[in-house]
């Protein structure tokens, strides 16, 4: 897509050599992958090791625990290449860097780090976030889920749905009510009372291993209690933050995608005689697309830069996120009109990008409740009350 503001001017070297390695990969191995894995609702486990390979796994985490060491413009710029490829691997990424080794790097104790991120970042040990409930979305307070003090551990009861990497997920940072409050814990694929199940029958994000999580008498010894979370739900709070973030540029990434392809269709689509693009009202929709993925591309690197100076908070990550999936939304469904009878199909990416964003729209926030947390942030006034 063309640099039409130079932003590419603003990026450090290390950033640009990032973003165009993640470009090249995308381009060359994932995108071919991607209209088979979706249509038979199949995560392309082959990828894993090579996202690995490629450091994206913890890719802001220092190199002791096996992250890469890298900014959070570079990681955004990763989330906006994987996701042109698919929502799904953004997800897979995002899930896996942002809400699991996150977590455990920021609320755990030197020996979970040591234990697990190393393995985590290698790709040969998988997460999954446990926070949504089949009847606690954006009320996360009103969880079931609960976490029994006993004799060495804790006994925990509940389930959590629409989970991401459920069902191939060798843990799950799990968070579960408490006579304290709301606590976060590290269940290992083979404790006694976990069950992991998946969601079938999806229309959205086809590729990405979504399932739910059982917890029946499931013990988790006290080694695997996270202690950072006893801040409460903000901790959970604070790792959403993380993956709200990379969101926001991913999102633009899959519009990217659409906007790209609709461009090229249109110059090559001959009606009346000429390309479909010389008509005035699609000039107008490629335009309206291009230029609110500029509009993004340049909050996003904003965002980015206040995150690397510690001046960020979740208010500008709510803005960030709203507005790119809208905005995302809107412009994979533009370019589905374009395309015509064509956009439905899976030979080109567009209706596979449509309907994973009808997901990522609502996943880590609905848009009425970003809405919200900046409508309560501008007037001071708490409207979830």
């Amino acid at each position: 897509m063309e640099d039409y503001f130079l932003l590419d001017q603003s990026l450090q070297p290390e950033e640009r050599l990032i973003r165009d390695s993640v470009h090249e990969f995308v381009s060359e191995v994932v995108i071919p992958v991607m209209p088979d894995a979706f249509e038979k609702a199949e995560f392309p486990r082959f990828l894993i090791p090579k996202l690995a390979e490629l450091g994206l796994l913890g890719l802001t985490l220092p190199t002791e625990y096996g992250g890469s060491g890298a900014n959070c413009v570079s990681y955004g710029l990763v989330c906006q290449e994987l996701e042109r490829g698919d929502s799904s691997l953004r997800s897979f990424v995002s899930v896996q860097s942002s809400l699991c080794m996150f977590p455990i790097f920021s609320l755990g104790t030197e020996a979970q780090k040591k234990k697990f991120l190393s393995k985590m970042a290698e790709g040969k040990c998988i997460g999954c976030f446990g926070l949504t409930e089949p009847d606690s979305g954006s009320d996360p307070v009103s969880m079931k889920t609960n976490a029994m003090k006993v004799e060495g551990g804790w006994l925990l009861n509940g389930n959590k749905f629409w989970i991401t990497n459920a069902s191939m997920a060798d843990l799950a940072i799990v968070w579960a009510k408490t006579k304290e409050g709301i606590r976060g814990f590290i269940v290992e694929k083979e404790f006694k009372g976990f069950q992991q199940n998946e969601i079938h029958k999806k229309l959205s994000l086809r590729a990405s291993m979504t399932g739910e999580l059982i917890f029946t008498d499931c013990f988790v010894p006290d080694e695997n209690f996270l202690p950072g979370s006893e801040k409460g739900l903000s901790s959970a709070l604070s790792c959403l933050n993380q993956a709200r973030y990379g969101i926001a540029w991913g999102a633009m990434g899959a519009a990217m995608g659409c906007y790209e392809t609709a461009l090229s269709y249109c110059k090559e689509r001959q009606q009346f005689n000429k390309p479909v693009a010389a008509f005035q009202l699609i000039q107008k929709d490629l335009v309206d697309m291009c230029c609110e993925i500029i509009k993004a591309q340049c909050l996003n690197l904003q965002l980015g830069r206040l995150k690397d100076n510690n001046q960020s908070n979740f208010a500008m990550v709510s803005f960030a996120k709203m507005n790119a999936c809208r905005e995302a939304l809107k412009i994979a469904r533009q370019a589905r009109n374009l395309l015509g009878a064509n956009g439905i199909s899976l030979e080109y990416p567009v209706i596979r990008h449509m309907v994973n964003l009808e997901s990522v729209f609502t996943y880590e926030g609905t848009d009425n409740i970003h809405h919200l947390i900046l409508g309560k942030h501008i007037t001071g006034l708490d409207a979830f009350v």
